[in-house]
Parts: structure tokens; C-alpha cells; sequence
């Protein structure tokens, strides 16, 4: 079983993520992927990183493509890319994929991918970690789940925004290398991860998930996949997708509501439904101190 980190030709973070990976600790080269050397980790054997030439978002089911063409069966996925905004903030940020509504960015309609949330919540912890040790200015956090493309094992992505001009320079992307690094030589698959913290599913709140972020930073938890409220109010919403976030968020625990950001009503809704299915909606005060 293989940990597949990905990145793309055509996405100057990813490329500049990729050479701080490569830069930090020692590869072999193994193979070509689209023409693209395929490198393997001298110590973590295991650790195999591949380039695509396309966008990685729209790249559907690239872990069955590498098994077909390269005879390496990926267990997990970790796809180095850059983050775009409207708002051009410079950000490092992690997150789980999968769409709640249409399909525009990749991956298939109202289907979710299945989410890592305490090797994702561990990475967010070590990015933030160090961000801080060579004081940058760029804000750490989650993403909730977003885009494609639809892969068939647990993946998640970690990201560095919003412009070009920050997907071009050095510091921001060999902060994400060394982060993913640091992770991969403690942890490879989240079942090895130590069960001692809660996962959570996080409903509310803006798309940078400031609150899931604030948490997980602070308290003894982590995050798998995470609606937020613009997916509520545009009705994406419904049975279908909270049972889904429920399967594809593994070891559930309870569910945190960002309740500022959601009606009472919809609090009283949420809370009502996953005690049916024995989670609990708890409150950072449950959580113990980090």
C-alpha cells in the first residue's frame, strides 16, 4: 500500500511544493507518469510522489490509474496544489473534497470523497507550526469541502493562495513540503493515527472554516468533511448528503454547529436528526485543551 502525494505541470504551487519535497529529504526514480519522472521516498518506501500535466481537480480517478499503469495500489492521497480567491489572500490551507451540490469543479455530482480528518487535522497543526517558526504572513487554515476530482480512497488536499504571485515563491511552498514531510514520517494512513481526539463533522460558518479551524487548533478534536452555510442556503443540504458525510468521515464521533452562522431552527434540525443516529452535537467546552 502506497501514500500517493500529486502535483501538476501546469500548477506552479504544486511544481514549487514538489521541489521543496524533493529538496528536503532523498528520492529515487522509479518510473514516468504522463512523461513526468515518478519518484519514490529513499527511507519512507512506501511514499511515492507522481506529476500529472492536467488540472488536478478535473483529474477523476487517478488513484485506479496509477494501479493500472504503474502497478502501485494508493491507500491515500495527498494532492499539493494552489489555492485561488476572489479576495486574493495569501493562505495556507488543507481540506477535504467532494461537491454537496453540482459537479463545476471536478468529481461527480452531490458525492462525497472520503475525508482523513486526523492526518488532515495533524497537517493543519504542523503547517501552523511551521508558518509561525519563519513568521509569514499567511493565514493557516481549513477549507471546508470543496471541488473534485472524485477519487476511491481517503484523500485530502493542502494548498498555498490566492495569487500568482504567492504560488511563485519559495516560502510559502517549502512550508507546505516540509509540513506534509513531518507528517508522513509520524503518520502515513489515518488508521494509525492515535484514536485519543474526537472526529468531528462541522456544519456552518464561511468557507475558510475559521471556527473548525480555531478548534482544532486549541482543543483535542479534528475535522473530517465540513458544510458550510452557503451550501445550506443554496439547499444542497438534505438526508442524503449528511448521511454521506457521516460515511466518508471516518470514526465519527459528534458533530460540531457553528450555531452564530446557523437559525435556531436549523440548529434544533440538525441536532434532532444525528441524535437519531446516536451523534451527539457537543460544544468546544466538551473538548479538552491541546
Amino acid at each position: 500500500m502506497t501514500v500517493l502525494i500529486i502535483s501538476s505541470s501546469e500548477d506552479p504551487a504544486g511544481c514549487n511544493i514538489k521541489k521543496g519535497l524533493l529538496e528536503q529529504t532523498n528520492w529515487e526514480e522509479i518510473d514516468t507518469f504522463h512523461e513526468n519522472t515518478v519518484y519514490r521516498h529513499i527511507t519512507m518506501n512506501n511514499l511515492v510522489l507522481v506529476t500529472i500535466n492536467d488540472r488536478t481537480i478535473k483529474h477523476e480517478n487517478l488513484d485506479i490509474e496509477i494501479e493500472q499503469k504503474l502497478g502501485i495500489k494508493p491507500k491515500q492521497a495527498i494532492f499539493i496544489t494552489r489555492h485561488i480567491s476572489k479576495t486574493g489572500e495569501p493562505t495556507l490551507t488543507t481540506h477535504p473534497i467532494g461537491n454537496y451540490g453540482k459537479a463545476e469543479f471536478g468529481g461527480e455530482t452531490k458525492t462525497l470523497v472520503k475525508s482523513s480528518p486526523r492526518l488532515m487535522t495533524h497537517l493543519l497543526r504542523l503547517l501552523d507550526k511551521n508558518a509561525k517558526e519563519v513568521n509569514t504572513y499567511h493565514k493557516v487554515c481549513f477549507e471546508v469541502t470543496h471541488h473534485g476530482p472524485h477519487m476511491n480512497i481517503p484523500t485530502l488536499f493542502v494548498e498555498v493562495g490566492s495569487t500568482e504571485e504567492e504560488w511563485q515563491k519559495t516560502k510559502p511552498a517549502n512550508i507546505v513540503a516540509k509540513s506534509v514531510i513531518e507528517l508522513l514520517q509520524e503518520y502515513h494512513y489515518e488508521e494509525e493515527m492515535p484514536k485519543d481526539i474526537p472526529t468531528l463533522i462541522g456544519i456552518g460558518g464561511g468557507h475558510y472554516a475559521p471556527r473548525f479551524t480555531d478548534i482544532v487548533l486549541e482543543k483535542k478534536s479534528a475535522f473530517g468533511h465540513m458544510i458550510p452555510a452557503y451550501q445550506i442556503k443554496a439547499g444542497n443540504i438534505d438526508e442524503e448528503m449528511l448521511e454521506k458525510a457521516i460515511k466518508f468521515t471516518p470514526d465519527i464521533e459528534a458533530v460540531y454547529l457553528h450555531r452564530k452562522s446557523l437559525k435556531k431552527s436549523q440548529i434544533t434540525e440538525y441536532k434532532k436528526w444525528f441524535k437519531e443516529k446516536n451523534i451527539p452535537a457537543i460544544s468546544s467546552k466538551t473538548l479538552e485543551d491541546l
